[in-house]
C-alpha cells in the first residue's frame, strides 16, 4: 500500500508509477508480461482476504482475474512483483503492465461494475477521500484477525452481496395464505355484519354518503375519500363476490400466476371491503395488511407465469420498504407504550393484568397469567428490549438482521400461543421473512425444492423493479421519518408538507402508525346481552369465543377473526353513546335476524325472538390454581350493572317490569 497516497492529490489511477510503495515493500511500476485481462493478486492464506475477494467477484465478473499470491504461477507471470507485497496489500496488475496497490487497486477492479464507478471518480477528484480510503485500507489490513472476526460475527460465511429470489418466492405465498384467511374468515361473517339484514348495512351506509356527497356537490373526489366498489352496489350479493374474488385471487398468488396484478386486486378489494366495513374491519392488522400488500405489489415480478430461473431479480428498494415497516411496527409498538405514560408499562407490571384483559385470551394465556411478579415483569423488559432496541438491527448485516427475525419470531409466536390476534402475529412473521436472504433460506429447503429454485439463470432488472419502487420511496420515505420524529414531538422541515400528503393519502390506508395497548386495560368488563319475554326472566345469549360461560376454557381461534365478539370487547370498555353499532345489534336481536344470530353460539330463543333485550356488564378475572380446581371455572366474576336499559320493537307496545 501506498503511504504517499494522501500527498497525490488528483492524480489518476492509471497514472504510471501510482501508487509506487506498498509500506516499506517496494513494488514495481510495470511487470515485463501484461496480462490479456487485469489480475487482481490476493493473500489467499489470509481468511478476511478470501472473504471479500468472493463479493468483489460477484460484483466484477469475469472482467477482472482472481488469484491468490500462493498460486505457482505467480511467480513465473510476475516476477516483478516481491512475495512480501502481498501480504501487505492486494495487487492489481493492468493490461498495459502498470502494477496498483491498496483502495487504488480495490476501486480500479470494482469499476468494471457500473454501479461502483462512483469509488474510482471520487478516489481520483477527492484528495481527501483518497487519503481517508488509503488510510482505513492500511488500518484494515494491520488488523486483518479482528476484522476477520468482525465479518463473521456481521455476515457468517457469505459475504457475498445477497440474493432475494428464494425470499420473494416464499414471502409472496406466504401473504397469499394471509390473504386467503382474511377473506374466507370475513365471509363467514359478512352478511351478519354488514349484509342488508347485518348489524351495520353497507347499503344503507351507501345510500347515505351518496345523499351528502350530492348536498355538498362532492364530485370524483369521493372515489377517493370512500375508495370502495360498492361505490357500484352495495348489496348482499356485492359483498359476496368481493369476497370470493379475495378468495380466488388469494390461491392465484399462491399458485404463483400473475402475482403482481394478483396483489393489486387483492389490495383493492380488501380496501374495498374495510371501508364498507367501517368498525368491523378498523382494526391495526387489517391496515397492516393493506400496507404490507401494497408495498408487496412492487416486490412481485410483473409477469404471467413468472418461473425461477427466468424472473428478474427482485426490487431490492422494495425490499426495504418493507423492511421499514417492520421496523415501523416494532419500534413503533414499543414507542408508544412509554410515551403514553401508563405507569404500568413503566413499571414493567402491565403482564400481570394483560393476558386476563386482552379481547381473547387462550388457555396458555391463563397459566401466564399465574407466574409469579418477577416473571411478569422480566417479560415485560424482554418484550421492550425486543420492540426498542431489536428494529435496529435491520440496518445492519446479514447476522444481526437474522437475529433481528429470530427474536422478533419468538416474540410472535409467545403473543400467538397466549391471545387471538388473527392473522396479525402471522402477517408480522411473514415481513420477518423479508430479513433472511437466500443463503439462509436455502438451508430449510429440501434438496429437490433447492434444485427447481435454481436463480443462477436470471433476467436484468425490469424498469417496473427498479424505477416503481424508488418513485414509491420518494413519498414514503420523508412521511415515515417526519412520523417518527413526531411521536417525541419534534418538527423537522418540510413537516407541514409531509403532512398534507400524509392526509391526501390516509384514505387509501396504506401508510400508517402502529402501536397496540398504549395505555393497559386494568380491568376486564365484558357485555352480557339478555333476552325475556316478561322482563322478568333473563336469559343470556351466549357468543361463540368472548368470555361468558365461567366454566368454558378460553380457546384458540386465530388466524380465523370473530369480529362481532372482538367489537364487544371494545364496547365494554366505553360508554354505550361510543358503540353506536351496540344498539343495531340489539335491534337485529330483536327482530331474530339469521345472519346476526349465526354470529353467536347459542340463541336461547329458538322458536321466536324475545320481546325485550337488555345488556348488563360483568367484571371478569381469570381464576387461581386453587379455585379452579374446586370449581372447573376459568373465570370469576362480579356485576357491575346495566349497560343498556331493556329495549322493545316499536311495534311492541308492552314495557319490561322493572
Amino acid at each position: 500500500m501506498k503511504r504517499g497516497c494522501a500527498r497525490s492529490g488528483s492524480r489518476r489511477l492509471d497514472e504510471p508509477g501510482f501508487p509506487a510503495q506498498a509500506g516499506a515493500v517496494n513494488i514495481a511500476n510495470r511487470v515485463a508480461m501484461p496480462p490479456a485481462k487485469p489480475v487482481l493478486i490476493y493473500d489467499g492464506d489470509c481468511r478476511f482476504c478470501t472473504l471479500w475477494i468472493r463479493r468483489w467477484q460477484q460484483a466484477t465478473g469475469d472482467a477482472i482475474e482472481y488469484v491468490p499470491s500462493q498460486d505457482a504461477s505467480v511467480a513465473q507471470r510476475f516476477p516483478e512483483i516481491p512475495p512480501q507485497a502481498f501480504v501487505t496489500a492486494v495487487q492489481l496488475v493492468e493490461t498495459d503492465g502498470r502494477v496498483i496497490s491498496g483502495a487504488a487497486a480495490v476501486f480500479r477492479a470494482l469499476e468494471t461494475n457500473p454501479k461502483h464507478q462512483w469509488l474510482r471518480r471520487s478516489y481520483e477528484r477527492w484528495p481527501k477521500f483518497a487519503a481517508v480510503t488509503e488510510w482505513a485500507y492500511r488500518f484494515v489490513a494491520s488488523h486483518r484477525p479482528f476484522f476477520s472476526r468482525l465479518t463473521r460475527l456481521g455476515y457468517g460465511a457469505h459475504v457475498e452481496r445477497p440474493q432475494y429470489f428464494l425470499t420473494r418466492w416464499v414471502f409472496l405465498r406466504v401473504l397469499g395464505v394471509i390473504y386467503l384467511i382474511a377473506f374466507t374468515s370475513l365471509w363467514t361473517q359478512v352478511d351478519g355484519l354488514i349484509g342488508s339484514n347485518g348489524i351495520l348495512p353497507t347499503d344503507n351506509f351507501m345510500h347515505s354518503v351518496r345523499q351528502y356527497c350530492d348536498a355538498q356537490k362532492i364530485g370524483l373526489d369521493r372515489f377517493r375519500q370512500l375508495p370502495t366498489l360498492c361505490w357500484g352496489g352495495a348489496s348482499d350479493a356485492s359483498l359476496h363476490v368481493q369476497c370470493a374474488a379475495g378468495v380466488v385471487l388469494a390461491v392465484v398468488l399462491i399458485v404463483g400466476i400473475a402475482p403482481a396484478p394478483c396483489l393489486f386486486l387483492l389490495w383493492l378489494i380488501y380496501l374495498s371491503l374495510s371501508v364498507a366495513a367501517r368498525e368491523f374491519l378498523g382494526f391495526q392488522w387489517d391496515i397492516l395488511l393493506l400496507e404490507t400488500g401494497f408495498l408487496a405489489i412492487f416486490l412481485a415480478p410483473l409477469q404471467v407465469w413468472p418461473r425461477p430461473a427466468h424472473e428478474p431479480p427482485p426490487s431490492r428498494c422494495a425490499i426495504w420498504l418493507l423492511r421499514l415497516l417492520l421496523f415501523k411496527l416494532m419500534f413503533q409498538s414499543g414507542c408508544v407504550k412509554l410515551l403514553s405514560g401508563d405507569s404500568m408499562w413503566r413499571n414493567f407490571t402491565a403482564l400481570t393484568v394483560h393476558y386476563e384483559t386482552q379481547p381473547l385470551p387462550t388457555w396458555i394465556g391463563w397459566y401466564a397469567h399465574q407466574l409469579p411478579m418477577w416473571a411478569q415483569k422480566f417479560s415485560c423488559f424482554v418484550m421492550f428490549g425486543i420492540e426498542l432496541i431489536v428494529p435496529f438491527l435491520i440496518f445492519l448485516p446479514r447476522r444481526p438482521r437474522q437475529l433481528a427475525a429470530v427474536l422478533f419470531g419468538l416474540l410472535q409466536v409467545f403473543i400467538l400461543l397466549t391471545g387471538n390476534y388473527t392473522f396479525f402475529n402471522w402477517l408480522t412473521l411473514a415481513l420477518c421473512i423479508l430479513l433472511l436472504d437466500d443463503f439462509a433460506l436455502a438451508k430449510l429447503c429440501p434438496g429437490r425444492v433447492k434444485r427447481w429454485l435454481n436463480f443462477a439463470a436470471v433476467k436484468p432488472m425490469s424498469i417496473w423493479s427498479s424505477v416503481a419502487p424508488r418513485a414509491l420511496a420518494v413519498v414514503i420515505v420523508p412521511i415515515t421519518i417526519v412520523g417518527f420524529f413526531a411521536m417525541f414531538n419534534v418538527s423537522l422541515p418540510g413537516a407541514t408538507a409531509a403532512a398534507s400528503v400524509d392526509q391526501w393519502l390516509r384514505p387509501f390506508r396504506s401508510l400508517n402508525n402502529y402501536g397496540l395497548f398504549a395505555v393497559m386495560t386494568p380491568k376486564r368488563p365484558e357485555i352480557v346481552i339478555e333476552g325475556s319475554n316478561d322482563g322478568l326472566n333473563w336469559v343470556a345469549y351466549e357468543f361463540k369465543y368472548k368470555p361468558g360461560e365461567l366454566t368454558r376454557r378460553p380457546g384458540f381461534v386465530a388466524p380465523h377473526q370473530p369480529r362481532l365478539d372482538w367489537q364487544m370487547w371494545f364496547a365494554a370498555l366505553s360508554p354505550k353513546q361510543d358503540a353506536p353499532w351496540f344498539a343495531n345489534l340489539c335491534m337485529r336481536l330483536l327482530q331474530g335476524s339469521p345472519p346476526v344470530l349465526a354470529l353467536l353460539e347459542k340463541n336461547p330463543f329458538p322458536s321466536r325472538p324475545p320481546r325485550y333485550i337488555r345488556a348488563v356488564t360483568y367484571e371478569y378475572h381469570f381464576t387461581a390454581f386453587e379455585s379452579r380446581h374446586r370449581t372447573g371455572g376459568w373465570w370469576w366474576r362480579e356485576s357491575k350493572g346495566l349497560y343498556l336499559p331493556p329495549l322493545w320493537l316499536p311495534n311492541d307496545t308492552g314495557k319490561p317490569a322493572r
